[in-house]
């Protein structure tokens, strides 16, 4: 036994490398394995930084415009924590699954573990369903929303063709994510994300010190009260993005492709040109939808209300308490709640508090202002909007014109003036 050479297998969705140990690796895998094959901590935190990063470079400066600077600053805090807090949890229920099923002999090897799966494991088949429905609408939205995005990004860059132009063309690119196994193969997607979202907001932050505010400029806070808690919903759906632009539409659009193929059948398919034609349908309904309702602001704190209060918020919160509800489920939980939180007592403490709030002002307060401005974009605006709020075409100057008091003379009479002194 100890001449033979163990064989690891690496596994990403149904994504397979066989490596030997011992033999040295070609220039080939090695340079595969640096730009495709991620997988370890620093991937994960480079995929969660650089889709987080962006999320909130897009989306706080027109939070705090509707907040207002102060109650901006207090809501991005204190949703920052709570998002962290519901991240440690579907973590936690994340563990807790494949532990109890790998005690079962279950192998996970050839198989991604994705949300709605843990809340069947282990709450059963109606967790599950509200699970699904409410993370797959999410997502699609998610997803929705990052194509408009990309194409009102690209349109403050380049205005020669209008924004709904700019969609088609996103939408063309970013459905070659299909080709795209899993999450680990984003490895140099995720870096590069990072690195310039970091650039472009340190630019931004050189630049606004260099040059200063604009010469009477006035800052003024929430105007309505519909204006007020449609940014702080906007902040709700920024930190509820534990999941830029092409990157984070994979990000988004990945889970969609995985719940697809196990619906028809094809997750376990070995190619992946196959599965990559079976993801194809999941794709232009997202196109369809990113040309229909082009309202980046609105529909961020409409999903955010109505979707991620409870996919992010709400469900995992539910979940966690449910699942360690027994004495002997805690007893045997795999990951304690923190000692300086005070163990289970205020892990539940909590988790009430995160329901309660989320309930009455993100789904409730939240989707009441949400939904009145979304309604007002499409009576503004209407559907399939060519180039939302884009600036008006400017007009071509008109031509010069003679002061209507002085009359010129007709030519009879300059020739007769000419010809007659």
């Amino acid at each position: 036994m100890g001449s033979e050479k163990a064989v690891e297998t690496v596994v990403a969705g149904n994504y397979m490398e066989m490596e030997s140990e011992g033999k040295p690796k070609a220039m080939k895998t090695r340079i595969s394995e640096l730009f495709w094959h991620g997988g370890s901590v620093y991937d994960a935190w480079f995929s969660c930084s650089s889709n987080q990063v962006a999320q909130v470079l897009l989306t706080l400066p027109y939070s705090f415009s509707q907040l207002g600077m102060f109650s901006g600053v207090m809501f991005q805090l204190f949703y920052g924590l709570m998002g962290s807090w519901t991240a440690y949890l579907i973590s936690i229920l994340y563990i807790e699954y494949r532990t109890r099923k790998e005690r079962e002999k279950v192998d996970f090897r050839d198989h991604v573990i994705q949300w709605f799966e843990v809340l069947d494991g282990l709450l059963g088949k109606h967790w599950r369903n509200v699970g699904l429905a409410f993370n797959c609408t999410f997502l699609l939205f998610g997803s929705v929303i990052q194509l408009i995005a990309c194409a009102s990004n690209i349109y403050y860059i380049n205005d020669n063709l209008d924004k709904r132009t700019w969609t088609y063309i996103f939408g063309a690119c970013c459905a070659t994510t299909v080709f795209i196994p899993s999450f680990r193969n984003y490895r140099i997607w995720s870096f590069l994300g990072l690195l310039m979202t970091t650039w472009t907001a340190w630019y931004l932050t050189i630049a606004s010190l260099l040059h200063g505010q604009v010469e009477g400029v006035k800052h003024s806070g929430p105007s309505k009260l519909v204006l007020y808690f449609t940014g702080a919903t906007n902040i709700l759906y920024t930190f509820g993005g534990h999941a830029v632009t092409f990157i984070t539409f994979g990000f988004a659009c990945t889970p969609l492709y995985f719940v697809w193929e196990k619906a028809i059948g094809m997750h376990d398919c070995k190619s992946m040109c196959k599965r990559a034609a079976a993801r194809l349908p999941v794709v232009i309904p997202i196109w369809f939808l990113a040309i229909v309702f082009p309202f980046f602001g609105p529909i961020n704190s409409t999903v955010g209300s109505l979707l991620v209060s409870f996919t992010v918020y709400i469900i995992p919160a539910l979940a966690h308490m449910i699942t360690f509800k027994s004495a002997a489920a805690r007893e045997n939980a795999v990951e304690q709640p923190p000692k300086y939180l005070g163990r289970w007592v205020g892990a539940y403490t909590i988790n009430v508090f995160v329901v309660v709030w989320v309930l009455v002002v993100g789904f409730g307060f939240g989707g009441w202002a949400s939904m009145i401005n979304f309604i007002h974009q499409i009576d503004t605006f209407g559907l399939f909007t060519k180039c939302y709020q884009c600036p008006p075409p400017q007009l071509p100057s008109p031509p010069p014109h003679f002061n209507s008091s002085v009359i010129a003379p007709s030519p009879s009479n300059l020739h007769h003036r000419l010809h007659n002194p």
